[in-house]
């Protein structure tokens, strides 16, 4: 059996000072029914966390596989602590929320929420939600890791270009100057890089920086 998923939430606390405040009420019952919701699934639900400027060092302590952000509408500022906390330890973020205005989806999913659900809290569908995001992020985090790979591929080629130019004319120096032949030229570059335990490129840098002092 695989180990359960370790999992973050970032709520408001459940605890409603004024019982006449129905909003209060209903934002607590819905917490409350997704945090048994994840238990029910067998998620191993770690903490629950206010979204504060401390929720990164919070994170870095419990090391969640998944950040959930149980918000309304007027504690969207929380998804914005999630967003800096991860963005140096990248998780899977999920936002749910009751709030049917859809006009901020676009930010949450550009900031790196993996999955922005409105209603729907039945347990039934929590297990499936967090399968998508987790499997979202797997896939993009491959991407982004094939992306930095591939420029590092490209400025290693474009160093290695540049570095072999700086020998071709520092050779071509010492050929036109000295009347070396290329081989000859070649071995002189080695072995002043080893005599001086530099790099070939350096040394051929510094021939053309004296060169060019002395033109």
């Amino acid at each position: 059996m695989t180990e359960a998923l370790r999992i973050v939430v970032i709520a408001p606390d459940l605890d409603v000072l004024d019982p006449r405040d129905d909003h209060a009420l209903l934002q607590a019952e819905r917490s409350r029914a997704l945090r048994i919701g994840l238990l029910e699934n067998g998620y191993n639900l770690v903490a629950v966390l206010p979204g504060d400027s401390f929720l990164a060092e919070r994170l870095a302590q419990l090391q969640p596989d998944m950040v959930i952000v149980d918000a309304e509408s007027e504690a969207r500022d929380a998804l914005e602590h999630v967003v800096m906390a991860t963005r140096n330890a990248p998780r899977p973020i999920v936002m749910f929320t009751n709030d049917g205005d859809t006009s901020h989806v676009k930010d949450a999913v550009a900031a790196g929420v993996s999955a922005y659900i409105v209603a729907g809290l039945s347990a039934d569908r929590i297990r499936p939600i967090l399968d998508v995001a987790m499997a979202r992020f797997e896939h993009e985090q491959a991407l982004r890791r094939e992306l930095a790979d591939t420029r590092v591929e490209r400025d290693e080629h474009k160093a290695e270009l540049h570095n072999r130019k700086v020998i071709d004319r520092a050779k071509g120096l010492l050929m036109q100057r000295q009347g070396l032949s290329e081989k000859e030229a070649y071995d002189r570059l080695r072995k002043a890089a080893m005599d001086k335990s530099l790099k070939l490129v350096d040394v051929a840098q510094r021939i053309l920086d004296v060169a060019e002092l002395l033109s």
